[in-house]
């Protein structure tokens, strides 16, 4: 696109402000016809294991911030029956401040970026912003923030993530797609508390690695081998053998969807031993199985988890999904979305479920919201907010968004505005969970973390 283009795409996203003002979308009306969050629930939930359902409503019903994670498809619901536009991204679907994290890139580099992609298809890009805004003002409730602290922290998300796809502009595309959040680089730049609190996370993440992990994960069986470890009802062995055997069979053929460089590193690689994991929030009950492969001994594990892809909770409201295999529909979503992704990740189907592998546990780290000072928790929620812009400008018209957005604030504002609002309907939404769980509706296993 020549830079001319580049100012025209900018003029029409300007223009789209006429139909759907920036002041439009502070709205959070009371929408006709909103299905009651818990029917969406109960119906998201039977294509999965029925068994792991009191373990998903017992994870839910234990705060509203853990409803909101894992309540994606009623908040899909809602965004698509309030005014949006046209400007799709590679959305991720599920944008709360939980699925941001650091991970290790195949250089072993650590960087800082979008870490879930289980709903990941092409939406419109307001969508992800405003379910970030209502996560971080969700969360900094529950932290026990001051109203004005949680709001900071929506606004500065809000302001990055605008200032991030701004500053798109000036760039080439390369430069766009090269670009990344080096959580190294960024611990140095930072004030004297966040810097202590993301090298402590660096740290923890470094260690995270399959072999660091081989004693936790892992036992030494009667048989003298090495064996998963189990932890019911979270971690539980495949005693079935025809199971294992179709288990078996399905890691064999996800290795004809890696690259050939890749493969060659796979097929060093034995598979050793095989176990059901239960996994999040929103993806309880969905099958996953994690996998424990050796090179040439117990100091070189690789461990693999296989988790179920259903259809994206965004589908019924936005394109239809273009992948066969839902699996690869996550694998590419990822690719495109990520600075840098897993070497190991690849999709197989079996029958009629599909599913994505990827490492577990290599060099990954996770931000516990209910651990950070007052003024780390805005500068996470802002960091959160140029990492999202950053995914949006790597597979969608940034100019257009761009010149929707402006240089003003006045998206910040509305969305701040809704971010309160929604946040107001997640609480209520969370309660009428546990009125549910009370009243012996839902099954709920307390908990379970």
């Amino acid at each position: 696109m020549s830079l001319s283009g580049r100012a025209e795409r900018v003029a029409q996203g300007r223009a789209l402000r006429k139909s759907i003002p920036r002041s439009s979308h502070a709205a959070w009306p009371t929408i006709a016809g909103r299905p009651r969050p818990i029917d969406l629930l109960e119906e998201s939930h039977e294509a999965r294991l029925p068994e792991l359902a009191a373990v998903r409503w017992g994870r839910m019903v234990s705060s509203p911030f853990r409803f909101l994670r894992g309540s994606a498809l009623v908040m899909a619901w809602d965004l698509a029956h309030l005014p949006h536009g046209e400007l799709y991204v590679q959305a991720c679907g599920d944008a709360h401040l939980c699925n941001f994290g650091v991970f290790g890139t195949p250089e072993r580099s650590i960087i800082f970026d979008l870490r879930d992609f289980d709903e990941t298809l092409p939406a419109p890009w307001e969508w992800d912003v405003k379910r970030l805004a209502a996560s971080i003002e969700v969360a900094g409730r529950e932290r026990g923030l001051s109203r004005g602290r949680t709001e900071e922290g929506v606004r500065v998300c809000l302001r990055d993530y605008r200032q991030t796809m701004r500053e798109s502009l000036s760039l080439m595309h390369k430069e766009i797609w090269y670009r990344r959040v080096d959580a190294e680089a960024l611990a140095e730049s930072m004030s004297k508390k966040a810097r202590r609190y993301l090298k402590k996370s660096l740290k923890k993440a470094r260690r995270r690695t399959s072999k660091r992990e081989m004693e936790k994960l892992t036992v030494v069986g009667d048989d003298g081998e090495r064996h998963i470890r189990p932890d019911p009802p979270l971690i539980f062995p495949l005693e079935d053998e025809h199971a294992r055997d179709v288990a078996r069979g399905l890691f064999g053929e996800y290795a004809s969807t890696l690259s050939p460089d890749r493969r060659m590193i796979f097929d060093r690689y034995h598979l050793v031993d095989l176990a059901y994991r239960v996994v999040g929030v929103g993806s309880v009950g969905t099958r996953c199985m994690v996998a424990l492969f050796l090179g040439d001994g117990d100091d070189d594990p690789l461990f693999l988890q296989m988790k179920e892809a259903n259809r994206s909770v965004l589908e019924p409201f936005a394109r239809r999904c273009s992948y066969a295999n839902q699996g690869e529909r996550v694998v590419q979503g990822q690719r495109i979305i990520q600075a840098a992704s897993d070497i190991f990740l690849g999709w197989k189907t079996s029958a009629g479920h599909d599913y994505y592998v990827r490492q577990l546990k290599d060099m990954k780290g996770t931000v516990d919201v209910e651990d950070l000072h007052p003024s780390v928790f805005v500068l996470f929620a802002g960091l959160c907010g140029r990492t999202l812009a950053q995914a949006h400008a790597r597979s969608g018209d940034f100019c257009g968004i761009a010149g929707y957005l402006g240089k003003s604030d006045a998206f910040d504002v509305a969305v701040a505005q809704f971010a309160r609002a929604y946040a107001d309907q997640v609480e209520r939404d969370h309660q009428a969970l546990a009125d549910a769980v009370r009243r012996g509706r839902l099954p709920a296993e307390l908990g379970l973390h």
